[in-house]
């Protein structure tokens, strides 16, 4: 998992953790560097003082004590007897080499080979030989993978002039220090644990300190909606950073909710002109029916036509008729406008649903329940206009439709009334689907699209649900679900 899709929180976490155990890494290599060269600087230093003392000693010897001349060639004999004592005093082993490079004298036979050999190689003596200061350290690894250094240096007469080379070889035992570094790598790495628990144990409030404000705010916007009242948030001991979020969230939630009202007033206002032009238009439907009813009549009006009395009846019911269909309107759009009202009691839902599917006449209507009695709370009137609005527009959509088909089914699930209405006429199209519950919205060429609309009303003041499935040219069902109580 990519580390940006974890949570701020996690990452704060993580990041001071992986500091800690940084700072922890990088002080162990630093130990260890520390200590590689203090050990290289005190070997080094310790190989010089062994080297002059010694030097000090064979210069003493080679002025004062020694009965042979100082010569190249008397080289043995001078040191045959005080090689042993240097070798113990300095816990060294000592070489002397002519100035060809050849062994003349050991203080030890058993050292190992590749420091304590027969002749120096030629490179070194030129080296020894270019120096200012007449002397070569060589750093080197016995077969065993000991380090060791060799020094090599002239001796000289008292004239100052070069009689041989005083070879030391330097092995170099870091055991003590070695055991040293390992106890104080073994007590770094303690505290380093101890500290990282305890950077754990910070790095988990610290995280969740900074994060809180944010999860509240996060908390608020996942609750911010355009159709209620949105509450403030105001928070204590919070960064720079964190108050700014909150004050631009607050200024926010002022603007939403000011933003709401303008809203749903211009809703209402667009609702109110949108029902008025509605009702106008239905209305004047039959408005120009019954004008030209009266103008005809005006024109064919015969007081000694002996028909009269007919033509006037005709006349009559041909206005009552419009005059109806004007009544259904206002009655239509006047309860779609009213919230319905409850008035609950205690009916049989198998009973009354079949009870409003016996004013269709229609054949290919089915009826069926899951059982004979499902008794519940709710208004009987209500139960009947859902269902004969539902049956009604599945009727409508198999107008001109083979095999037609309308099954009404009554079940219960969750302790909740279920009541199912499935045709298989030509459908919605799934453009229309988002508009199914909004007023004024029909697909046909007559009505005024405010069915749906009402059995939604009616179903939500009960706090129920009203769903649907549809296929175009397969069918409809619609799924409206109730509680019992």
């Amino acid at each position: 998992m990519k580390l940006k899709k974890f949570s701020l929180r996690i990452r704060i976490f993580l990041a001071m953790i992986l500091l800690v155990l940084i700072a922890s890494i990088l002080m162990v290599i630093i130990t260890i560097y520390q200590y590689n060269e203090q050990a290289n600087e005190y070997h080094t230093g310790r190989l010089e003082r062994k080297e002059n003392a010694i030097r000090t000693s064979i210069d003493i010897e080679l002025l004062r004590k020694t009965t042979w001349a100082p010569e190249e060639k008397n080289l043995r004999l001078i040191f045959k007897d005080i090689i042993y004592d240097l070798s113990d005093i300095n816990q060294l082993d000592v070489d002397i080499y002519n100035l060809s490079g050849e062994l003349q004298i050991s203080s030890s036979s058993t050292f190992p080979q590749d420091s304590l050999t027969p002749k120096i190689k030629g490179e070194i003596l030129d080296r020894l030989a270019d120096n200012v200061d007449h002397r070569v350290v060589l750093a080197q690894k016995s077969p065993g993978g000991i380090e060791n250094q060799s020094s090599y240096t002239y001796i000289y007469d008292n004239k100052l002039k070069p009689i041989g080379i005083l070879h030391l070889p330097y092995l170099e035992d870091n055991s003590e220090q070695e055991k040293d570094l390992r106890e104080f790598l073994i007590r770094l790495g303690l505290v380093h644990l101890l500290m990282l628990l305890i950077a754990i144990i910070i790095a988990y409030y610290v995280s969740r300190y900074i994060t809180r404000s944010i999860q509240t705010v996060s908390d608020k916007m996942y609750q911010t909606t355009l159709d209620k009242r949105n509450e403030k948030i105001y928070v204590d001991d919070a960064s720079l950073e964190i108050y700014q979020l909150v004050d631009a969230y607050n200024d926010m939630v002022d603007q939403l909710s000011e933003s709401a009202t303008k809203l749903a007033r211009s809703e209402r206002e667009h609702a109110w002109r949108e029902m008025a032009k509605q009702v106008a238009h239905e209305i004047k439907n039959p408005l120009t029916p019954m004008r030209l009813t009266v103008q005809s009549f005006e024109q064919r009006f015969n007081p000694n036509d002996p028909d009269i009395k007919n033509k006037v009846n005709e006349f009559s019911k041909s206005l009552i008729q419009q005059i109806d269909t004007m009544s259904a309107i206002a009655s239509a759009f006047s309860s779609f406008a009213e919230m319905p009202k409850q008035k609950s009691e205690e009916l049989n839902v198998t009973e009354v649903v079949r009870l409003a599917l016996d004013i269709f006449n229609e054949p290919f209507i089915r009826f069926t329940s899951q059982r004979e009695e499902f008794i519940a709370n709710m208004d009987k009137t209500h139960l009947i206009r859902i269902v004969t609005n539902l049956v009604k527009n599945s009727v409508q959509a198999l107008e001109g439709m083979q095999n037609k088909l309308v099954v009404v089914q009554v079940g219960e699930e969750d302790n909740k009334v279920v009541l199912s209405v499935k045709d298989n006429g030509k459908g919605i199209e799934v453009t229309d689907k988002n508009r199914v519950f909004e007023p004024k919205f029909t697909t046909k060429t007559s009505g005024m699209g405010l069915g749906l609309a009402m059995v939604k009303s009616i179903v939500e003041a009960y706090n129920g649900s009203i769903t649907f499935t549809s296929e175009p040219g397969q069918g409809t069902e619609f799924i409206v679900t109730l509680p019992k109580n």
